[in-house]
């Protein structure tokens, strides 16, 4: 391997850590082992990354939540064991949040509380898996968040996935219709905005997704980690259009998953909701009754499995999710003004990127440029990704390739969160030194 000795980190340094951890490609490397190496790089050298590895929220939480979590732990909620289904405020306030922002009527009984969208997700996967016996896999619309392709690794389902890239617009419908139509698929995920991309599909994308899933009967996971972050459009006002497009307009088959971690920087809590449209909830499936002895696809979720994973959610940050939907729903809490701040950081970060030789990967949603936000994806002349993560990390510059996310594209994802302004400054001129070392 080539000694980098004039780079911001010191070359040898890099060269034993990544001897250590064995991975000939960093493009096979998962989050957590890019956030290891990077740990170990920084206490040997002492000298402070650009981290852009983890999706991690960046932003302190509201004392709404964690004022209403307090007074429920004071009111001795600890000592009680929360309903699997989850508390009654936070129940009616879900399902006002759903009108208030995507214009969508679900009812109190059908939202649930879990233990973070990944518990959420790991369900929905469990019972889709066995909604027909002849359908043995389940579909992600690619790129996507790598652990849910683990979780179905665990439970030993098959998947299938393609990248959306070269499918948007109206070419989304026959590559989506070619695996329905195989009779294996009984299930479709994706997320909205797009992690790792923040691409964001639009009304016609998701009026094609759902139409297809009710004519193969199909169900649609919708993954909402990052909601309403679109921020091309102000989705902040409750009742009120423009609200966060969503496939339930489109399909009566389908599951929202709403995290509080990204939206309301909430994420140490473990809080999200699994909201089931009122049909899915209550649908029959003689196969489930077989393997489970009830046949309702929402008590199977919530009183077979969410029960056997873990006896319900948190009881008191429970209390914290419903101040903070009331509040948004009451119009006295803009949750989106506080997360505002990945857009500016977004956008800083990505100019500095292209300012430096870089491109963004995934640009448009079909003619419309991306929003700044979370996320973003570059890529470098003709390094291959991993090669790419490689060299910036002899400049102290961390991200994850897109080898794990199902894209086929030579990129990188890069996360603003853990980047405040303080560091834009030592973000240009790592950049700089990058460009001019290879250009």
């Amino acid at each position: 391997m080539r000694l980098h000795s004039d780079t911001p980190i010191e070359g040898k340094i890099v060269d034993e850590v990544l001897a250590k951890y064995k991975i000939d490609d960093l493009n096979n490397a998962t989050i957590r082992e890019i956030v290891s190496i990077v740990n170990d790089i920084e206490e040997q050298s002492g000298e402070k990354f650009i981290r852009m590895e983890m999706g991690v929220p960046g932003l302190k939480p509201s004392d709404i939540a964690t004022d209403a979590e307090i007074e429920a732990l004071k009111n001795g909620v600890a000592s009680k064991y929360p309903m699997l289904e989850g508390i009654k405020p936070l129940k009616e306030e879900a399902s006002r949040f759903v009108k208030a922002f995507l214009n969508l009527d679900i009812s109190p009984e059908y939202c649930v509380p879990t233990v973070g969208s990944m518990q959420g997700s790991y369900a929905n996967f469990l019972v889709c898996g066995q909604i027909y016996k002849e359908r043995d896999t389940l579909l992600f619309i690619d790129p996507g968040f790598p652990v849910q392709k683990q979780q179905l690794d665990v439970l030993g389902y098959k998947y299938d996935s393609f990248d959306v890239y070269n499918y948007r617009g109206e070419a989304l419908r026959e590559k989506l219709e070619s695996y329905f139509k195989t009779g294996k698929v009984s299930a479709v995920i994706y997320s909205n905005p797009n992690n790792p991309t923040w691409v964001c599909f639009t009304e016609s994308e998701l009026q094609i997704i759902g139409e297809l899933a009710t004519k193969y009967d199909v169900v649609v996971i919708e993954d909402l980690a990052y909601f309403a972050m679109d921020f091309r459009k102000d989705l902040s006002k409750p009742f009120e259009p423009p609200y966060q497009v969503s496939v339930g307009h489109y399909t009566d088959n389908y599951v929202l998953l709403i995290s509080s971690s990204k939206a309301f920087s909430y994420a140490g809590q473990r809080m999200s909701l699994t909201c089931m449209s009122d049909y899915l909830y209550n649908r029959h499936y003689k196969d489930l009754g077989e393997r489970f002895g009830v046949e309702k696809y929402g008590q199977v979720l919530v009183t077979r499995v969410l029960y056997a994973l873990s006896s319900g959610t948190g009881h008191s940050a429970q209390y914290a999710l419903a101040a903070m939907l009331k509040a948004a729903n009451d119009g006295e809490f803009n949750f989106l003004e506080e997360v505002k701040d990945y857009k500016e950081r977004g956008k800083v970060m990505k100019d500095l990127f292209l300012a430096n030789g870089f491109n963004l990967t995934y640009d448009k949603d079909i003619d419309e440029p991306l929003a700044d936000g979370f996320y973003f994806t570059v890529s470098y002349k003709n390094l291959l990704g991993g090669q790419l993560l490689e060299k910036l990390l002899y400049y102290g510059i961390s991200a994850i390739t897109l080898g794990k996310t199902g894209s086929k594209q030579e990129s990188l994802r890069a996360c603003v969160s853990q980047t405040g302004k303080e560091r834009f400054e030592d973000l240009r001129i790592r950049l700089e030194a990058f460009n001019a070392d290879n250009s």
